[in-house]
């Protein structure tokens, strides 16, 4: 399962009320046999080696590290829910080419929220992406959305659900169920 959004849709606050993530995690989080992983955690763990580095050349290893983490937790035979922008199909065309290996489908939950409130959600946490790569995300994220949105998942998902910031909010668990 991935919840994927524009940066700044709610993702990792997703994930830290469902999971009780508290944002300082370095690695995955277990629930059971799932395994909860948000950026943040790559992130958190490259801090105390990359500080110093400008964060242009830190964020191609978080992501890396972060894609690799999921990758590694599907491969196990875990039931993974992850953080993504869902914006980088080769990325989830590799996630459902790992899932179907090990006998499952790739599903998505999609945050969809209009940019100005993921930018707001971005300067709230203190960290926003760049202009040019969040204008980038927009572009990628209408089709997406829309193709959802009309009841077909985007390839390679085998099955997505779309919520606005309300229903995102008024989530309160997902629930991993054999077979499905």
């Amino acid at each position: 399962m991935l919840v994927a959004g524009l940066p700044g849709a709610g993702k990792s606050t997703l994930l830290d009320r469902l999971y009780g993530l508290r944002g300082d995690e370095t690695s995955p989080v277990p629930d059971g046999d799932v395994r909860v992983i948000d950026s943040r955690q790559s992130r958190n763990w490259w801090a105390r080696f990359l500080r110093p580095l400008p964060v242009r050349l830190r964020t191609p290893l978080v992501h890396a590290t972060h894609v690799w983490r999921i990758g590694r937790a599907i491969l196990a035979g875990h039931g993974v829910v992850a953080h993504t922008r869902g914006t980088w199909p080769h990325v989830l065309y590799c996630f459902a080419w790992l899932a179907r290996r090990r006998g499952n489908r790739l599903h998505l939950i999609l945050i969809d929220v209009d940019p100005e409130t993921a930018r707001a959600g971005q300067v709230a946490r203190g960290r926003a992406v760049t202009s040019a790569a969040f204008a980038r995300h927009c572009r990628r994220w209408g089709p997406i959305v829309d193709r959802a949105r009309d009841g077909d998942p985007p390839p390679p998902a085998a099955g997505v659900t779309v919520l606005d910031r309300d229903a995102a909010d008024r989530l309160r668990a997902i629930h991993f169920t054999a077979g499905r």
